[in-house]
């Protein structure tokens, strides 16, 4: 029962908060506050509004809230979302586009497992949907699986990425998204070993930290600043009587938020007071950007703890897949196995999380692949998040991903085929 009682506390000053706002607007809309000009009741109303929001948004999962798709006659295709695979921790799913025919274009997004839900690829999937069908690792809530259905490390977290390969044929096209790259690409060196036919045909590793040491960011220095026993002892919650999860160890995600909230204090800070004082001018909205933006940042899951760990030391501190000395479920995994499948990295000139050279040290580690098989691309003035999400992934990089799907695409593509561009990373 050990730390129980701090994951509750945490809960408890969380709801305190959210009943704390929700009073405050309350109590500033009563009509009797009406009746005499009272600027001091307009600035609490728009303080509980902005506080009870922030802190109700953080045990809530965002929807993915697709938009609908135009179809040639005129019609909307309405967007739903269907289970292909179903885990304990994570299900594999398909983006439907109602009654369009499938396109060449098979495209798996593997999300992030750190902290965010997936649907911090959203804007990822909305900009791939009219191009292809895409599928996406959408990962669930460790507060909310049981102990009953086991651990979940790295070594499982790459075999439900060789499955959900495998379930969907090698006619498909990988991208991994920050924190799974290096996964991603020990789970395609252990099917190029056990099962080549499953491997995909391309696969496209946005700043993912493959060697995080190849350009320290305040990541890895973090990371190495800390014992694994400090780690655990800091960071590490079992989940309280509330959740199904009940007993499970996990890294909490109102304590990541902290984390992450601490990194950019002045500027978070900043942001709230900013929308207080728009929703008093009466000037916010339910989906202005301050909203849109915080309601997906602070939408937190709890991580599993064996995960967590296990990847600050395997992936950080040991350098496993840095080093090609990976092992999944007691077997080495050599990342010199991959042969066939075309690799693209993408990087952002200004990432502060996967800086630039992180995530091309992949490259390196394919002796068995052709030189004219890798590609990669470092943009310009790039931080993480913009590289696949935002105005520089949708005008810059998207379309050299969907090029070098084109052209590794094996089969005529949905689109003419066009050779991608060598064009050669540069490191900052």
């Amino acid at each position: 029962m050990k730390y129980m009682m701090t994951y509750d506390m945490m809960e408890s000053m969380r709801n305190t908060n959210q009943w704390m706002g929700a009073t405050a607007r309350a109590f500033a809309s009563y009509p009797l506050m009406a009746m005499t000009a009272n600027p001091a009741m307009d600035w609490l109303r728009a303080w509980g509004e902005v506080t009870e929001r922030t802190f109700e948004r953080m045990v809530v999962k965002p929807d993915w809230n697709i938009p609908a798709l135009p179809n040639t006659d005129g019609t909307d295709m309405v967007v739903t979302t269907e289970v292909v695979m179903k885990r304990p921790f994570g299900d594999l799913i398909r983006f439907r586009v109602g009654n369009r025919p499938d396109r060449t274009r098979r495209v798996l997004l593997v999300a992030p497992m750190s902290g965010h839900y997936a649907t911090l690829v959203r804007k990822t999937v909305v900009s791939l949907l009219p191009d292809c069908d895409v599928f996406v690792t959408d990962w669930h809530n460790a507060r909310d699986i049981p102990v009953s259905a086991g651990k979940f490390d790295i070594e499982d977290s790459t075999l439900y990425l060789v499955d959900f390969m495998r379930e969907l044929g090698s006619d498909i096209h990988v991208i991994a998204v920050c924190q799974p790259a290096p996964l991603t690409l020990a789970a395609v060196a252990y099917l190029a070993e056990e099962d080549p036919s499953a491997q995909p045909r391309s696969m496209t590793l946005i700043g993912g930290p493959i060697d995080p040491d190849a350009n320290p960011t305040d990541v890895t220095d973090f990371g190495h600043s800390v014992s694994m026993g400090q780690l655990e002892e800091l960071m590490i919650q079992r989940v309280g009587f509330k959740y199904k999860g009940v007993g499970r160890r996990v890294y909490p995600g109102l304590l990541q938020l902290t984390s992450f909230i601490s990194m950019n204090s002045e500027l978070h800070g900043k942001a709230f007071r900013d929308q207080i004082i728009a929703t008093a001018k009466g000037e916010a909205s339910d989906h202005d950007k301050h909203n849109e933006f915080y309601d997906e940042y602070l939408a937190v899951m709890d991580m599993p703890a064996e995960f967590y760990l296990s990847t600050v030391e395997r992936v950080f501190k040991n350098r496993d897949i840095a080093r090609n000395d990976f092992t999944v479920a007691g077997r080495k995994v050599d990342i010199g196995k991959i042969t066939t499948v075309a690799v693209k990295i993408v990087e952002g000139e200004k990432d502060d999380i996967s800086a630039p050279g992180q995530c091309l040290a992949a490259l390196d580690l394919l002796t068995g692949l052709p030189d004219d098989k890798k590609f990669a691309h470092l943009e310009p003035g790039a931080g993480h998040y913009g590289i696949f999400a935002g105005g520089k992934w949708r005008k810059n990089i998207r379309p050299l991903v969907l090029e070098f799907i084109d052209a590794n695409a094996g089969s005529a593509p949905s689109k003419p085929a066009t050779k991608p561009k060598a064009d050669p990373a540069k490191v900052a």
